[in-house]
């Protein structure tokens, strides 16, 4: 595997470009298909050409929907818990259930619980959800917005886009979340997050025909009634939905991007895209609050001992800190099982590093670190995996990303073991040197702890 990092020189990459093609990733923690948001993207921007928005809320709003999930794994966890089922698989089923009526959050609630389960185990996690109440739905919502909107504002988008997605699941009678606004007080662009999404979902799993008929019932209670006669009179822009259905949907997304604000990405803005989507991935399980930071502080530690350049160790950094994307695709029921793994969850465990490799290598700017962040469970005598690398075909920075996994790992807590004293730790890492890992990396580890006094990441609170 070869390295080369050049982050240092003029980069030229459309912001949207990096934007959309990471969005997949959001996409699969929602548990929908890859597009979703590229797709709501599309319906989004094209109701702001029928409000004739101006160019800094069109950009808002842009950037709004292609990110609107960006919280979204920070519920996983606890949704998995309530219902004993896939996150992904319940989350999906949210999209198109209507939840407003009783009768139809109980039947939400009975096709998701305990999915594999016996009837006494859907028993136990229906009596689990109903007992939580509406007060943990709301607990769930709340922590979903809060943090997405969070991360869009540590990446410096406007803060139109984040309060468009803080406010994305409130609702025009005052009945959504997380702060009950009604009406006019929940934002423009939040309103049209709203819709869009929601239409999206109902495109493509029942038509335009359904998606219509759901806009007019919901109409005055989910959606804003003047974005929802806009969405019913673009249904025969037939030169719009030609382009919707026969454009993959990054292209589509893009073709809305303002052409007057268009943004670029700079070295400094994809250092801030890895660091905003590791908060992502790591509030996929509590298991790994900030892994994926602490494996960047060690690998860039690593490699500054190991002589690297400046340039050299950003793009290690920044590839540790996106090694684990693709653990969004896996399910809560594995990341978070306190027991062992039976072989069949091994092997979708493990293929992590295969989404990992796929998602990355799409994403301009992050292509060239595909390789990199997915060979972190890779070994020297090539049994490790997705794809078998040996010796001679992993070069340092693999090496030290491995190294910086293991040692992070072992670190921390996880669901199946409490966290390590400094000498088991060091005991299990020397056992796995020569045939595991490598000798000269490991040394490197010990010299930057050393020096750094590095204090492993702790669990959330």
């Amino acid at each position: 595997m070869q390295f080369s990092a050049d982050t240092n020189s003029a980069i030229q990459i459309k912001l949207s470009e990096v934007i959309s093609a990471l969005s997949y990733a959001l996409d699969i923690t929602e548990g929908q298909p890859k597009g979703h948001a590229a797709r709501t993207c599309m319906i989004g921007m094209r109701l702001a050409t029928e409000l004739n928005l101006r160019a800094a809320e069109s950009s808002a709003l842009f950037y709004a929907l292609l990110l609107k999930d960006l919280g979204c794994s920070s519920n996983s966890g606890r949704m998995c818990y309530l219902y004993g089922s896939d996150d992904q698989a319940v989350k999906r089923d949210v999209k198109t259930a209507d939840c407003s009526t009783l009768t139809g959050t109980l039947a939400y609630i009975g096709r998701n619980v305990a999915e594999h389960g016996s009837l006494i185990d859907k028993a136990k996690h229906f009596a689990r959800v109903a007992l939580a109440g509406t007060r943990e739905v709301k607990t769930l919502i709340d922590l979903r917005c809060e943090r997405g909107a969070k991360i869009a504002r540590e990446l410096n988008f406007p803060e139109l886009t984040a309060k468009a997605i803080l406010s994305l699941d409130e609702r025009w009678d005052g009945s959504g979340h997380p702060d009950n606004l009604k009406g006019d007080q929940i934002p423009l662009l939040a309103r049209i997050l709203n819709i869009s999404q929601t239409v999206e979902v109902f495109l493509r799993e029942f038509g335009l025909p359904a998606a219509c008929e759901m806009v007019v019932a919901r109409t005055g209670t989910w959606f804003d009634p003047e974005l929802a006669r806009l969405f019913l009179t673009i249904q025969n822009d037939s030169k719009f939905w030609d382009a919707y259905n026969n454009s993959s949907p990054s292209d589509g997304a893009a073709s809305f991007e303002p052409q007057d604000l268009m943004l670029h990405a700079d070295a400094a803005l994809l250092d801030r895209i890895a660091e905003g989507f590791s908060q992502v991935i790591d509030a996929k399980s509590p298991w790994t609050y900030r892994h994926s930071e602490g494996v960047a502080r060690i690998a860039a530690g690593i490699a500054e001992v190991m002589g690297f350049s400046t340039g050299e160790v950003r793009y290690i950094r920044r590839a540790a800190l996106v090694h684990d994307v693709g653990k969004l695709g896996i399910s809560n029921m594995i990341l978070d099982k306190p027991g062992k793994l039976t072989p069949e969850e091994i092997t979708e465990m493990r293929r992590h590093t295969v989404y990992t490799h796929q998602i990355l290598s799409q994403v301009a700017g992050f292509n060239d670190l595909a390789d990199l962040a997915a060979a972190h469970h890779e070994q020297l005598d090539g049994k490790g995996y997705h794809r078998g690398l040996d010796a001679p075909q992993l070069s340092t920075p693999a090496r030290i990303l491995a190294v910086s996994d293991i040692y992070e790992a072992l670190t921390a807590k996880r669901p199946y073991r409490q966290d390590l004293a400094d000498e088991e730790v060091s005991t299990i890492m020397k056992k796995k040197l020569g045939w595991g890992i490598c000798p000269v990396v490991y040394e490197a580890l010990g010299v930057y702890i050393r020096r750094s006094g590095y204090v492993p990441m702790k669990l959330a609170a």
